[in-house]
Order: C-alpha cells, then structure tokens, then sequence
C-alpha cells in the first residue's frame, strides 16, 4: 500500500530526534511537548512580523510569548527551522528561579560570563566548608583552583526542622552540600508520597536537575535543623558541568565497553558518567581491606589488581597470610558485593603496577545501578563456588 508523506514531516522529525539524542532527556513526553510548544509560538511570532524576514535558528523560552493560531498552522506545509538552541534568560542568583524549558547547556559553544561570584566566610566558615566538600564526588575531578573558585562560590543555608529544600517537580537552582543534618528523600507518585530514603550528615544532592535540565526528580525535607553549602546554578554550570564535559569525552567509551553497564540504558550510563572519579594506585598500594565496611566499588580504567583473601583456620580464625585469588583488568570490577550483601569486605584488594580506577559511590549505586543488581547477585554464587575450589569450607563470601 503506497502512503504519502505529509510534506514537513521529515524535517521536523529530523530535527526533533537530533534534539532528543543530543539533550538524552529524562522525561521524554514532557521534553516533546516542550519542544514542539516552543517551534509553534516561534512560528507563529515570525509570522505577525510585519517583514518575512529570516527565521533566527533558536527558540527562545518566552513566558510572555503570544497563543499560536492554530488555523494557521495549518495552511503552511513547512516553515519548520533547520536547526535549535533552547535558550532562556538567566536565572538570578538571589531568586528561585521561574519556570524554565528545556533549557540547554553546550559547554563547547559557552564562551560565556567568566565573571567570578565570591560570598564572604569566616576561616571558620571555609573549614567546616572544605570538610563538608572532602568527599564530594562532584568535586573531586576539579582542578586546585577550580576547587577553591567553587569553594568562594558558595554560601551558607541553615534550615529549620520540616523545611522542604527542594521540591519535586520545581526547576534547579542550586546544588547542595549537606554540613550537617538529616534530610529525607520524599517521591510523591499517583498522588502517595513515600520517603525512599535519606541522608544522615553527610553527601550532596541537587546536581541532576542541574546537569540534564530536567525538573527535580524528589522532595528534599530536613528532619531536624541543619546547614547546607549551595553553589547557583551558573557557577554549577560554568565549573563542574562544563568540567564534566571533558571528562565524559574520556570516559564515555570505555563505561560502554564494561559488561556490567551495558544492561543499563544509554541515560543510565551517561548519568554515570558525570557522577564516577577516577584514582590512581601505584603498584603493590591497597585498595581494599578485607573486613572493612563498603562505600564504594571499582572498575579497572588501565593496569590491573590482585584480589587477596585470608582463609579460616581449622580454629575459626582468620589466617594473616593472604592468598591470591583472581585478578582484575580492564573492563572488570570489584567491590560490588559488599554494596550488594551489606556486609564486611570480603577480600583485599591491591593494585599490580600502576593502576587506575572509575570509582563508583553507594549512593550513585544505589541510584543509578539498581537493574544491576540481580546480575551481581548471579555473581555472588559463582565466586563462593570458586573460592570453595581453593579453600574447602573455610571461606564465606558472605560473612
């Protein structure tokens, strides 16, 4: 059966799924209506001009923008713009920001207000600043003096008890470094909301909303008083989004090469992307201790590890001498079961020359890894079978 193709209809998907692909959004109906919005009431603002004069390839965001006659639309075939920039007014540095689309951030093409916003503090203030930030993932990829520009970017939120700090569905404004305090994490859905967990004194949130332009995905609510560290969205954008641009470039390959992620979807592995840190271990250092508690896991970037185990004596104890077990290289992890078991370490870990490793957070794991979980729970069993051909009985994984 021979069916026609509306004229337009290619150029306008063209242009929509180059968008999609480009800005990976979260919400893909809510992107579309965004997008398709904001082409009719370009569209219809050109055609009140008084002068058919060239359509600027963009669309700007515009509250104020005038109601598309949509009688018109229909007469014209295709007047659908080659190309589109999602823009928006900046946002103020004092003020929530308003409602904002899709707005769009391109650290290749931001040549942008390289000015400096700098808040006072005490030597006090940057001290209890600098130990809130020590372990900030986000941060940790910054260079010494983009680090202290962050620093001087940020300021003091104190909070009172029940105060909701963010509130799902609002736009970004700020990210969030927690001093001190605990916060519950509230998602409302089909009208319930329930508390899916919480942070206790420590970690940071806000940052997504920040990096994919996308509404807050979760109610944040102080349970007690607390103080926060907030750094405004510009500055965010300026120095960590336009920093983890480049760090994508390197990383992105190789997260698509390790087995694991593969079963996450592409914007599940690109958020990874923008919340994993890299270190570098020099050869026979440590990595892991056996028995220590868990806050991370690994995958190998380059060089490779030795995994090392002491076995149970015949008394019940742990022998002090360490055996070799497996090794990791390029593209394997380790570390993942203690995240998945809640238990103890149960190896050590130690680097085999130079080696250098994508460092994984519980928090981003429990965040982004969840479809993982099963396949390293598969795992769990194949190691014990493993471990029980070198030891017998006297190993157990999960203890």
């Amino acid at each position: 059966m021979s069916v026609e193709v509306p004229a337009g209809l290619t150029e306008l998907l063209k242009g929509y799924t180059l968008e999609v692909l480009k800005r990976r959004p979260a919400d893909l109906l809510e992107f579309s209506v965004q997008y398709f919005t904001c082409l009719r009431e370009q569209r219809s603002s050109s055609r009140a001009s008084s002068s058919r004069s060239p359509v600027t390839r963009g669309v700007a965001f515009d509250q104020d923008s005038a109601p598309t006659d949509s009688s018109e639309e229909e007469e014209e075939e295709d007047d659908f713009p080659e190309d589109f920039t999602f823009k928006a007014p900046p946002p103020s540095k004092c003020n929530r920001r308003v409602s904002v689309c899709a707005e769009a951030y391109n650290p290749d093409e931001d040549e942008g207000d390289e000015s400096r916003v700098v808040h006072p503090k005490t030597d006090e203030q940057r001290q209890r600043l600098q130990e809130a930030c020590r372990d900030i993932l986000l941060f940790k990829t910054l260079e010494q003096d983009q680090f202290a520009e962050v620093l001087d970017s940020m300021f003091e939120v104190l909070v009172k008890p029940n105060e909701c700090i963010i509130n799902q569905g609002d736009d970004g404004d700020n990210f969030y470094v927690i001093e001190r305090g605990v916060f519950d994490i509230v998602i409302q859905k089909d009208g319930v909301s329930r508390c899916v967990g919480c942070y206790d004194n420590k970690g940071s949130f806000g940052e997504l909303a920040l990096m994919y332009n996308t509404p807050r995905a979760a109610t944040i609510r102080a349970t007690q008083e607390g103080a926060l560290w907030a750094l405004d969205r510009a500055t965010f954008h300026r120095l960590i989004v336009k920093n983890n641009a480049k760090k994508r470039k390197m990383y992105e390959s190789f997260i698509e090469s390790v087995p694991l992620l593969k079963s996450l979807q592409l914007s599940e592995r690109m958020k990874i992307v923008d919340v994993v840190g890299m270190k570098t271990f020099s050869d026979g250092q440590q990595i892991i201790r056996q028995g220590d508690s868990a806050d991370c896991f690994y995958v190998v970037e380059s060089g490779e590890v030795r995994i090392m185990i002491r076995s149970k004596t015949q008394a019940g104890q742990r022998s002090q001498e360490e055996v070799e077990v497996a090794r990791c290289s390029r593209g394997q992890y380790f570390g993942e079961l203690a995240l998945v078991t809640n238990k103890p370490r149960a190896a050590s870990v130690y680097a085999a020359g130079e080696t250098k490793c994508l460092v994984i957070t519980v928090q981003a794991f429990e965040r982004l890894l969840g479809s993982c979980k099963e396949i390293l729970k598969r795992n769990i069993q194949q190691y014990e079978q493993q471990l029980l051909a070198l030891f017998g009985s006297s190993v157990d994984l999960k203890h």
